[in-house]
């Protein structure tokens, strides 16, 4: 969201903790508290592959609030040699463990702007193992059996004040809710012709 523009002769109130426009995040939590419809929010992206074990992944918008917002980014993955890849981007594999510690990482300053909580510095290590045999089809589950992280954060809040934000990104991060519940996925195959 953009900071308001303040009018002609009045004064900017717009209160910027973190780097977070406070001031819209409430105003934004106020128009959801009075119309739930502006929390709908619609994510997608679409996957081609490029050969080997690359993909390109793009982002062409979502949709927040019943609006479209044209977003354009690009991402490729690919796998290192030893997983027959050519080692010339991140795999999936940490791509999702970034997505989480990104999506936490926003509900840190986020609930710390909240909070008047000024951070000096955060970092989010993520770490798992996947044991092989399940990806080649040998019997064993195909994922993690745990994900481990560690939040390091540094700022002017108290011990409590950071529990307390803590406790919020628990509660509140969408990627972490995602890993950590058994959540539905409906598959679709099209199959194409080929002639």
């Amino acid at each position: 969201m953009n900071p308001p523009t303040p009018k002609t002769g009045t004064v900017d109130r717009t209160e910027i903790v973190n780097g977070v426009n406070v001031t819209a995040l409430r105003e934004t939590m106020s128009a959801v508290r009075v119309d739930p419809n502006v929390a709908k929010t619609h994510w997608a992206v679409k996957t081609d592959w490029l050969g080997g074990t690359a993909s390109r992944t793009r982002v062409a918008g979502c949709g927040i609030g019943g609006q479209w917002i044209d977003r354009r980014f690009e991402f490729v993955s690919d796998e290192p040699h030893e997983l027959c890849g050519t080692n010339t981007a991140a795999n999936p594999q940490e791509y999702l463990l970034g997505a989480l510690n990104a999506c936490m990482t926003v509900g840190y300053v986020a609930a710390a702007a909240l909070h008047g909580v000024e951070l000096e510095s955060l970092q989010i290590e993520s770490e798992g193992n996947i044991d092989l045999r399940g990806f080649l089809g040998l019997g064993l589950p195909a994922g993690y059996d745990e994900i481990r992280y560690t939040i390091r954060v540094k700022g002017n809040g108290t011990p409590e004040q950071m529990r307390k934000i803590h406790d919020t990104v628990i509660a509140t991060s969408p990627n972490r809710f995602n890993l950590s519940q058994p959540i539905k996925l409906v598959a679709n195959l099209v199959v194409e012709d080929s002639r």
